[in-house]
């Protein structure tokens, strides 16, 4: 089960940085501003949905794109029918409520995809996530710069500054515990008998910060944040806690 904010901000330090950060990390790779995420697809799945397995395939996909940060957030309300998620977390449930909330339409369902925190689709449908990771870029692009890299027992997470006019919130940063990938034999319920694989699995997320469109540093302990199951971290910067996400990174390791 994934550990409380507590640890992870215990190990927090914020600095002012004096000039906007211009390179975003990708898959483990600093990339050019130019090159920056475009969307983050967060997929809400379950082991004991039916419908879910073929979107939990798709996710791969989107996960090999270098302009997309796509991760598995699965949710524990289907347990009941029989079998009980291994990778699931009630926080992940509550999240998926949350953007419900925000958009206002009360729409929960597995799988579903949120795209850029602002729209969700069926998880298993490509064409209708690909409409829609095109329509967030257009409309309400993720236009803040951030870059994660370690530097021998700390995490540093660099965040550009607003750009000039630009309005917004206060915006939550969260640092995701990603594993990246995971077989599971699932024996019972919807899916019982089947071997399942799953991609990009949040184990743990956690907000380390609040950024108020300044550029900021924010240093982590490292040895506060490493699960022995994880491989990746994922960094997303949102507007509260359920609102547009505003800048994304990805760091392997």
């Amino acid at each position: 089960m994934p550990r409380t904010t507590i640890t992870w901000i215990a190990g927090l330090v914020v600095i002012a940085a004096s000039t906007a950060t211009t390179l975003v990390a990708v898959g483990g790779t600093a990339r050019a501003e130019g090159i920056q995420i475009k969307a983050v697809v967060e997929l809400f799945t379950s082991q004991g949905c039916s419908s879910c397995p073929p979107a939990d395939a798709l996710l791969k996909s989107y996960i090999e794109r270098p302009d997309v940060l796509a991760l598995s957030m699965p949710v524990d309300y289907w347990d009941y029918l029989g079998w009980k998620d291994t990778f699931a977390s009630p926080q992940f449930s509550q999240r998926q409520r949350e953007y419900a909330r925000t958009r206002g339409d009360g729409s929960v369902y597995t799988p579903q995809v949120v795209v850029n925190g602002r729209t969700h689709e069926v998880g298993s449908k490509q064409k209708l996530i690909d409409k829609a990771i095109i329509a967030m870029d257009r409309l309400a692009p993720i236009s803040i710069p951030v870059m994660v890299h370690a530097e021998e027992q700390t995490l540093l997470i660099n965040i550009g500054a607003r750009p000039n006019g630009a309005t917004g919130g206060r915006c939550t940063v969260w640092l995701a515990a990603v594993r990246k990938s995971g077989q599971v034999n699932v024996r019972r319920g919807e899916n019982g008998g089947r071997e399942l694989t799953y991609y990009n699995v949040v184990r743990d997320l956690s907000a380390v910060g609040i950024w108020t469109g300044a550029a900021e540093t924010f240093r982590l302990d490292r040895a506060s944040l490493k699960l022995p199951d994880t491989d990746g971290v994922a960094v997303l910067v949102q507007e509260g806690t359920g609102g547009p996400i505003v800048g994304a990174a990805w760091l392997d390791g």
